[in-house]
């Protein structure tokens, strides 16, 4: 849990995936997250969390993450963006970088 929070405190943009193995649009954003971490390399930090694995983080009151895939983006340790559902890299792209 320690290591989650320092990462969400980090300087640089953090966009965490809440996903499911088992969930099909989760396993959709995947190529999607690639293609937002080619395009933007040192710019972003992406990291997934398999809900299942996790269920103490996802419950967690600033959290509450109800479905999967649920993107969140950090920056410092402020949650800035939230979104469930399949999200198309253009629009990920364009709201992490109105953040950097």
């Amino acid at each position: 849990m320690e290591s989650f929070n320092t990462i969400i405190n980090s300087p640089t943009p953090v966009l965490v995936d809440f996903f499911a193995t088992w969930c099909g649009p989760c396993q959709m954003m995947s190529p999607i997250l690639k293609e937002v971490k080619d395009e933007l390399g040192d710019g972003i930090k992406i990291i997934k969390v398999d809900v299942d694995k996790n269920r103490a983080l996802m419950s967690q009151p600033q959290f509450q993450v109800k479905g999967v895939p649920t993107l969140m983006l950090f920056k410092n340790g402020k949650m800035l963006w939230r979104q469930s559902g399949v999200v198309p890299r253009e629009e990920l792209v364009k709201t992490i970088k109105s953040i950097q």
